[in-house]
């Protein structure tokens, strides 16, 4: 475990989960008025662990290591969808419980986001696929994003959502009338 960085003041920090029992993806990023940074993004493998139990302790090991060692202030979280296979929501809900309970220990504010309002505020498009949001987020933030598993790209899309979502609040957010001047003001995002 490194040394807990704690952020300067005009800094908000975010950390987004993609939760998963078999890989749960996270990201920490760092937002700044004017700039954007990804400050670790990675993936948990949990398939070694053939206890269900022993998976969830260890992402609340894994989760609560990283949040002391970033110091983000809110997490962002998908939501589960609803799949076909009970069993599985079930687990999968389990997850998603321990990571809200990681982040609420350590003293975050924890919001959900359904997977089709992440793909929406990351392309515009709630249908989008996730190779189209990794690209999306490859160019945003220069990743290589084939370095990566797309949960961990999923992560970082869950952290993002929040903060598009929350931009005014967090700071030097702007409200745009239509999309000409969203456009105008995010070239980079855009293009």
């Amino acid at each position: 475990m490194g040394a807990k960085t704690t952020p300067e003041p005009s800094v908000y920090r975010i950390i987004g989960v993609d939760p998963g029992t078999v890989v749960l993806g996270f990201a920490v990023v760092e937002v700044h008025p004017r700039s954007r940074r990804v400050v670790e993004l990675g993936v948990l493998k949990l398939a070694q662990f053939r206890d269900h139990a022993r998976r969830l302790e260890t992402i609340h090991r894994r989760l609560t290591q990283v949040i002391r060692e970033h110091a983000p202030t809110i997490m962002a979280i998908e939501s589960p969808f609803f799949g076909k296979n009970p069993q599985s929501m079930l687990k999968l809900g389990r997850a998603q419980g321990v990571c809200m309970a990681a982040a609420i220990g350590q003293g975050l504010e924890v919001s959900e986001y359904a997977p089709r309002k992440i793909k929406q505020s990351i392309t515009g498009n709630g249908n989008a696929s996730k190779e189209q949001v990794a690209a999306m987020l490859e160019n945003e933030f220069s990743l290589d994003a084939s370095r990566y598993l797309a949960d961990a790209t999923d992560a970082l899309g869950a952290a993002m959502c929040h903060y598009y979502q929350n931009r005014s609040a967090i700071g030097g957010g702007k409200r745009f009338s239509g999309w000409e001047g969203f456009v105008k003001a995010n070239a980079d995002r855009v293009g």
